[in-house]
């Protein structure tokens, strides 16, 4: 018997699951911060971070066209790395404690 188990969508995904359960650990620590940072830190990060699993549940429909599966693949990256710029902006106006930051980061 094989140990390969069949894809029925994207949550069956192990990078769409840990991107999603970032995205919620993220959403959690943004609660804290500061009520003038709602508008803009608060729901960029919170859009960045939930842009990776969408884009990844994006990308993993459109697998069967190999240029746009790639293309929400490189759309998933960016808008990790956008939610890391946001994390230093918020370590950094100390609405993170620098370990959870590093934390979040590392994921």
């Amino acid at each position: 018997m094989s140990s390969y188990q069949e894809l029925k969508g994207h949550r069956d995904l192990k990078v769409y699951q840990l991107a999603y359960k970032l995205a919620m650990e993220i959403f959690e620590a943004s609660k804290s911060f500061p009520k003038e940072e709602k508008y803009s830190l608060t729901d960029q990060i919170r859009r960045s971070s939930r842009s990776v699993a969408a884009n990844i549940a994006e990308g993993f429909r459109k697998r069967q066209y190999p240029k746009m599966f790639l293309s929400k693949l490189a759309d998933a990256d960016g808008e990790a790395t956008e939610t890391q710029v946001w994390l230093d902006f918020a370590r950094d106006c100390e609405y993170l404690e620098a370990k959870h930051q590093a934390e979040l980061q590392k994921r």
